[in-house]
Formats: C-alpha cells, structure tokens, sequence
C-alpha cells in the first residue's frame, strides 16, 4: 500500500468516524428534546391536568375530567395556521368516530388548540370535528413544554392509558401507521 493510498484510506475513516459521531449527537439531541427530566414531567402533567379551558362555544372545561376514566386518551394540540396540524385533524376526526363506536371502551381524542379563540371557531364552522377541542390560545405551545416540546412545534401529541398513564408524545403530524402503532400501545 502507498502512502497515498494511506492517506486516503485514513481519510475515509475519519469522515466515516465524523460522520457517525455527528449522527449520535444529533440523535441524543433530539431525545432530549422530547424527553424531559422526571421531576419537569411530573409538575407538567399536574399542571396540564389542573387547567381549565374554554370549548369554542365558551363553556369552560376542565382537563382533569379527561384524566384516567378507564379509556385511553390522545390529546393533539394544534393550531389553525399549522399546515401539519390542519392536515391531520381529519385522521383524527375519523379515528375519533371509529373509536366512539366502541361502545364507551374506545379511545378518546381531546383537541387543544394552540391559537386564537375566533380562529378557532372559525375553523371548526367550516370543519367540524366529532371530538371536543378546547382553546388555550397562545399559552398551549407554553403547557406543551414542561411535557417534552422544549421547541413548541406543532401539532405536538400525547397518548395517556386508561389509568392516566402517559405512554406516548409526538411531536409533529400522524400517519395512519403511527396512530395504528399508538392504539396497540394502549390496547388492552
């Protein structure tokens, strides 16, 4: 082998070597991100569970009603400006009807919506959804961070058990096959 031979071979190495450690790094960035200290995790879901939120029609709402009760719970919040968000609300409207027809065992969807009160209601005369959505306005992007969105991007996801267990968050839109992989998580 050739000296030049060495240098390319030791070059291909260290690019190689480079290029697996940036890929670890961003990886382990982007788990925390999404994973909060224990501690944080806890007193963020307390206080999500303490706010109380008006539906668009006024009426207020508090989320702890939505706590445990036996079924499942995906809470999605979103926004009407977020392209993401507005494209999957339609997956979740239908996954919500689906899973009413369970018989009272299905799955709940809880919408949060990250965004103006007269967006929002807006939104939902020209859309209506099958399942409740409460307005945060722009304090829902602030109760998404203690609960592992430090960035605030949206739509942002959680899936809680039929206990109140939190098993599942997402940050950005569904798929169908992501929803699939999330109900089997929570299936009994």
């Amino acid at each position: 082998m050739t000296s030049t031979d060495n240098k390319s071979a030791r070059r291909q190495w260290l690019l190689a070597a480079g290029g697996v450690a940036l890929t670890s790094a961003v990886g382990i960035g982007v788990w925390q991100a999404v994973r909060p200290a224990a501690g944080e995790l806890d007193a963020g879901l307390a206080h999500f569970w303490a706010q109380q939120l008006p539906l668009a029609s006024g009426e207020m709402v508090a989320l702890q009603q939505f706590q445990g009760q036996g079924r499942p719970l995906l809470v999605n919040f979103w926004a009407t400006w977020c392209p993401p968000c507005v494209k999957e609300l339609p997956l979740l409207d239908q996954l919500a009807q689906t899973q009413a027809q369970a018989g009272g065992q299905g799955l709940r969807v809880l919408g949060i919506a990250a965004d103006k009160a007269a967006n929002v209601t807006r939104w939902l005369q020209r859309q209506p959804l099958s399942f409740p959505v409460v307005i945060a306005e722009t304090g829902g992007v602030a109760l998404t961070r203690p609960l592992g969105n430090s960035n605030g991007g949206l739509p942002f996801s959680l899936l809680f058990d039929g206990a109140g267990q939190l098993k599942q968050r997402r940050i950005g839109a569904f798929t169908e096959e992501i929803l699939q992989r999330w109900m089997a998580a929570v299936a009994p």
